[in-house]
């Protein structure tokens, strides 16, 4: 069974910095799609960032919003998914949720037999 814990959510002011970590059980995180989704009060789970297999190696992935601000990264031999966060804005705040699976793959929420979440972290952003 696949479980996913994050950590590492909480307050901080605008200009700021904080690092995510999700912890990955059942699941290889090297050889698998990986990737951050983010929920907004009132809108839907959007990619913020995700690694996956591409023609050439591993792809990484940004959201227009967050390229050169926020950092994916893994370390294969602790299982681990990071997700650097620096220079935030209050339009961040939102739950963030690690994944794996074809939801990564595809870098959109879906409903997929292979798709493991976390139960979400909070970062709240404030002005």
């Amino acid at each position: 069974q696949v479980q996913l814990v994050e950590s590492g959510g909480g307050l901080v002011q605008t200009g700021g910095s904080l690092r995510l970590s999700c912890a990955a059980s059942g699941r290889t995180f090297s050889t698998s799609a990986v990737g951050w989704f983010r929920q907004a009060p009132g809108k839907g789970r959007e990619i913020v960032a995700a690694i996956s297999w591409g023609w050439s190696g591993f792809d990484t992935y940004y959201s227009d919003s967050v390229r050169g601000r926020f950092t994916i990264s893994r370390d294969s031999a602790k299982n681990m998914l990071y997700l650097q966060m620096n220079s935030l804005k209050p339009e961040d705040t939102a739950v963030y949720y690690c994944n794996t699976g074809e939801s990564s793959r595809r870098r959109e929420e879906g409903r997929y037999e292979d798709d493991y979440w976390g139960q979400g972290t909070q970062v709240t952003v404030s002005s």
